[in-house]
Order: C-alpha cells, then sequence, then structure tokens
C-alpha cells in the first residue's frame, strides 16, 4: 500500500487550472487528467475561484475587521445592560422617596 502525499500547488497554477474550465470550455475531467491532478479537486479550485469573485469568502484585512467590529459590539451592548439596570436602580430609588 502506497503513502498518499499531499502536494501544493501555487496559486498560479491553481487559476490557470480554472481558466481551462472557465475561459476555455475544457471540461473539468479533461483539465484534470491533463494536469494530473483529481476531478474533485478541481471542482473544489473552481468553487473556491467563484466565492472570492461574487465576494462570498472575507480576505484577512475583512475578517480582522468582522472581529473587532464584533467586540466591539459585545462591549456596546454590556454597557447597555449597565446603563439599564443603572436607570431602573435610579427610577427605584427616587420612587421610594416621592413615595414616602
Amino acid at each position: 500500500m502506497t503513502k498518499r502525499t499531499n502536494r501544493n500547488y501555487t496559486a498560479e497554477f491553481k487559476q490557470e487550472a480554472v481558466a481551462l474550465v472557465t475561459k476555455q470550455g475544457y471540461s473539468v475531467s479533461k483539465a484534470a487528467s491533463s494536469l494530473g491532478i483529481t476531478d474533485k479537486l478541481l471542482y473544489n479550485w473552481k468553487a473556491k475561484f467563484y466565492a472570492e469573485q461574487t465576494g462570498a469568502i472575507l480576505n484577512a484585512d475583512e475578517r480582522a475587521e468582522l472581529l473587532k467590529l464584533r467586540k466591539e459590539v459585545k462591549k456596546l451592548r454590556m454597557e447597555k445592560e449597565i446603563l439599564k439596570k443603572a436607570s431602573r436602580a435610579l427610577c427605584n430609588s427616587l420612587l421610594l422617596r416621592v413615595t414616602k
């Protein structure tokens, strides 16, 4: 039994492989066999490049900004809850003074 080795392909190779299918009209199976890769691998690359072009995948900067904004939203929600509790306490203390 032979051990499988994972091969790394450059981004340029992946783009050219996808271009064979999308721009030059080759079928995925023909393009994959001529390049010595599996059909599944080429389908995955094609889906990934399509998602990147349509904006479905976030790049590193967008991902970092998203994380930053999520942290900020979490902090603001906590502050909002604190202010709600403080205003309730203040209202309750004022009501107690008025009723006495």
